[in-house]
């Protein structure tokens, strides 16, 4: 894939040092699901898809909607495996029912576009509301177009559409040229793109910089990639109160993932 939403909820709410969370085991991911998620996002960004799955299954064990989701990714994507959207399908189906609003959003795309996953746009309908009423901006403006011819839609709605048919090359380029004329959300989905090699050559300078251009315009989930990439100090040199600072601008639009990890800062020293 990868999905925008793509990335790894629950990561950046471990503000262990690396070398802790790389260092850690499955007993160390179950007492705190936060750093197993970290440690994948970590194996994920260098590539390590084995790795990152290794957590990501232990997690999944008790039902962590975060790591179904990204198992959802390794399967659809086939990273580190054949590509299997049967088993994307029930990954993202329990992140979903899990709670989880990447998953939520991922499942109506999929369901309404009708080509990785048979068509179904009452289910699509279920699934986007969920995303919806959780906050999810783009399931939101969805749900009003639903069902709609694909030369009716915007631009934006259009590449959405045409990633989510996995025309990821042609969403690629729509998304790039959505970005040159300053759409900080088409400029968010390409550096996710960038940072997969989904549609384009992976590269994660390129993502970052992608990033910080959409995160300073204001963009929430831009703000809370870089803050990762910050924390992580893949993409960006490792540097904690740029982390912070990123954290707190998106938490400050109310994105989710942000402030999940602002609300649990009185145990991982986010604050």
């Amino acid at each position: 894939m990868i999905h925008p939403r793509t990335l790894l909820g629950a990561a950046l709410v471990v503000l262990t040092s690396v070398s802790q969370a790389q260092d850690s085991h499955r007993d160390d991911w179950l007492r705190n699901p936060a750093m197993g998620n970290y440690k994948a996002y970590a194996e994920f960004k260098m590539a390590h898809y084995a790795q990152a799955r290794e957590v990501w299954e232990t997690l999944a064990e008790v039902g962590n909607g975060d790591a179904l989701f990204n198992l959802g990714i390794l399967a659809e994507d086939g990273l580190g495996e054949p590509k299997n959207m049967k088993k994307a399908e029930t990954l993202y189906t329990s992140s979903a029912h899990a709670g989880n609003f990447k998953a939520q959003y991922r499942l109506g795309m999929l369901y309404s576009a009708g080509t990785l996953l048979p068509r179904d746009v009452e289910r699509a309908r279920i699934f986007l509301m969920l995303a919806a009423q959780g906050g999810d901006k783009d399931a939101t403006a969805t749900l009003v177009t639903l069902g709609q011819p694909t030369a009716s839609l915007a631009p934006y709605q259009r590449a959405e559409f045409l990633n989510a048919t996995g025309e990821h090359t042609q969403a690629a380029a729509l998304y790039r040229q959505l970005a040159e004329g300053g759409d900080r959300r088409a400029q968010t989905r390409l550096a996710w793109m960038f940072e997969a090699g989904r549609g384009v050559v992976r590269d994660l300078a390129e993502a970052a910089r992608r990033f910080e251009s959409a995160a300073v315009a204001g963009e929430a989930e831009a703000q809370y990639a870089l803050a990762v990439m910050y924390r992580t100090g893949k993409g960006r040199e490792h540097d904690v109160a740029q982390s912070r600072a990123w954290l707190r601008k998106a938490a400050g639009q109310s994105y989710p993932p942000a402030l999940a990890a602002l609300g649990s800062g009185e145990s991982t020293g986010v604050k």
